[in-house]
């Protein structure tokens, strides 16, 4: 039996999150800042240094 590995694993956010925020990035070449208000918009409260790390 596999079990896959986390690579979220230690983060303060959970996966989903993350990928929410990446997808953001990177699909709609949002800058940081930008990202962060459209997660404070969902509720979700994080910093722009958060989202670059």
């Amino acid at each position: 039996m596999s079990t896959s590995i986390n690579p979220y694993r230690g983060f303060r956010f959970p996966a989903a999150i993350i990928s929410e925020a990446v997808w953001l990035y990177r699909c709609f070449s949002l800058s940081l800042r930008e990202v962060e208000l459209i997660l404070a918009a969902r509720g979700i409260e994080v910093s722009y240094e958060t989202i670059r790390e």
